[in-house]
């Protein structure tokens, strides 16, 4: 089972919203987390070399999380979950959430990617270990960038994604209460800075 985040497209130039309740999203390029990608990748040539029967792509949040499925099952994973969830979600909740997957679905391996480049959070993988009492492995090369090149969707297994099965569930499904402790007060652009000034010698530094 890999755990897949949609995220703001990584090439995308960040705006906050004129409310600054948070960043805009709204006409955005979105696409699925780079780290998601990689683990998703790892555990395609897990099964390939028959280490794995079946690679099930998992994904929270609102209906358009289905895309980033897709995008999951066009690159070869068998089938996905999506958790249908509209409000923001923090690490501990989708903790929560996994687990409760991991329960009813009983995969052998849960595998993450490091954080996601939206919160840079880190801690959902640490989280669902210790839910699940299960040994972690959170400074393992396969779910860092640049250590896998995750293969593009070709055109053939995009139009094959889109007969392989979804199933959608919903927090309440799972017996997972959703709750945040956090509240984002304001979110704002960080201050400009100056340009730097180049330096031809020591001397000059001194």
């Amino acid at each position: 089972m890999v755990a897949i985040k949609r995220v703001v497209d990584y090439a995308v130039k960040i705006r906050v919203k004129p409310d600054k309740t948070g960043v805009e999203t709204t006409k955005v390029k979105m696409s699925m987390n780079p780290f998601c990608e990689i683990a998703l990748e790892e555990a395609l040539r897990m099964k390939e070399a028959g280490l794995a029967s079946e690679v099930v792509a998992v994904s929270m949040g609102p209906p358009k999380c289905v895309d980033t499925l897709r995008t999951g099952l066009a690159m070869g994973a068998d089938r996905g979950i999506h958790v249908d969830v509209l409000g923001a979600l923090q690490p501990l909740s989708v903790a929560k959430l996994l687990k409760a997957l991991v329960d009813s679905e009983k995969p052998g391996l849960l595998i993450l990617g490091k954080q996601a480049i939206d919160d840079d959070c880190n801690q959902t993988g640490q989280l669902v270990a210790g839910l699940l009492s299960w040994p972690q492995g959170t400074l393992l090369p396969s779910t860092d960038l640049r250590l896998n090149q995750p293969r593009y969707a070709t055109l053939p297994n995009i139009l094959k994604a889109k007969s392989k099965v979804i199933k959608k569930c919903t927090p309440e499904e799972l017996n997972v209460p959703i709750k945040s402790d956090l509240e984002t007060v304001q979110v704002t652009e960080p201050p400009h800075r100056k340009a730097g000034v180049i330096l031809s010698s020591v001397d000059e530094l001194v």
